[in-house]
């Protein structure tokens, strides 16, 4: 006698009269399903007497249950937005987010790497504070299962969700030029790190572009804190007032935070005095005296962004392109004024 088939999804579809994927939405619980719809597919399962094929199922595809994410605070705002934007795609595909901060612990991105490989996670999802590659990460990284936020790593063909940094700073540097100001100096991110890297060369071409020498801004490094902004602001205003700067181009908002801080204890009237500008647009660059100008990026679609690659190279889809650079735009408020 022929051995009976077994029935298949497809046999379930036609007799339930549905597509294909409301079965495997009912026999996965993997999506929304009209409950009369969803009452035909387990009455087809019953009368067939349908089994999934489990093991044929993880054969053809692995998917995400758990990730990684390890960023370096979230007293940045920015960070939180990214955070909150992997949230949200990790959500709407029931996969679990465990959340590394190693800055809030004092434990190095190799230990929570470490950590995180000891728990089978599926992928991790970095941002670097450093610019380097944790060995542990880049293992990671071999199986395709590390995305970074707007990072890149020379030397290392890492998949990365990333803004347009570049024309961002460009386009702010320009604004704070055709406001009249020419004596400008510069508080630049770390210097190991691709965002900051790109944030100079926009700062420098929108400089080249005017007829200054990039080479003769004076640039003073600090580390996107807030308290790195109040030191080099600090360090470029405290000069003869014929070399004092007009403009302060900060790399991100919170060292502008930190130089308008420095501006209110010594004095300086800002704009009146001294323009000052910054980068990201955290929500609290709008609130601030005077509102900052700034650059947005789009923190949480890099995140959102970032989570669905990670997604797509974990369950091996084949269309784990990473995205074209996400556009920034220039904020305009109240922290810019012509030169006296």
């Amino acid at each position: 006698m022929a051995k009976k088939r077994r029935p298949t999804m497809k046999d379930v579809a036609a007799h339930a009269g549905v597509s294909l994927s409301t079965v495997s939405y009912v026999v996965n619980d993997s999506g929304p399903v009209a409950s009369d719809r969803r009452s035909r597919v387990l009455d087809a399962i019953r009368i067939l007497n349908y089994t999934p094929n489990e093991s044929a199922r993880s054969l053809k595809r692995r998917s995400a249950s758990t990730i990684g994410l390890i960023l370096p605070e979230l007293a940045n705002q920015y960070f939180a937005l990214v955070a909150e934007g992997i949230e949200r795609a990790a959500s709407d595909a029931d996969v679990l987010v465990v959340l590394c901060v190693p800055q809030a612990t004092g434990k190095s991105d190799d230990f929570y790497a470490q950590l995180l490989r000891s728990q089978r996670l599926d992928g991790v999802v970095y941002l670097s504070a450093t610019g380097t590659l944790p060995s542990l990460i880049l293992e990671l990284s071999r199986s395709g299962a590390v995305v970074l936020v707007d990072e890149q790593m020379p030397g290392f063909e890492l998949p990365a969700v990333v803004s347009d940094n570049r024309r961002g700073a460009r386009e702010i540097a320009q604004h704070v030029i055709e406001a009249g100001h020419r004596q400008i100096a510069l508080i630049g991110g770390p210097a190991p790190l691709w965002s900051a890297d790109q944030r100079l060369a926009g700062y420098r071409e929108a400089l080249a572009a005017a007829g200054q020498d990039p080479d003769e801004v004076p640039f003073f490094g600090g580390d996107y804190r807030q308290r790195a902004g109040y030191e080099q602001a600090a360090k470029a205003l405290e000069v003869a007032p014929a070399d004092r700067p007009t403009a302060l181009i900060c790399a991100n908002d919170l060292m502008a935070f930190g130089a308008l801080e420095y501006c209110r204890a010594s004095g300086i009237a800002v704009p009146s005095e001294l323009s000052i500008v910054g980068f990201d647009d955290i929500p609290t660059a709008s609130l601030v005296t005077p509102r900052l100008t700034t650059v947005r990026q789009p923190a949480h679609d890099l995140g959102f962004a970032a989570a669905r690659l990670l997604f797509s190279l974990i369950d091996d889809e084949g269309e784990a392109t990473p995205p074209m650079p996400f556009p920034t735009a220039l904020m305009v408020r109240d922290s810019v004024a012509p030169p006296r």
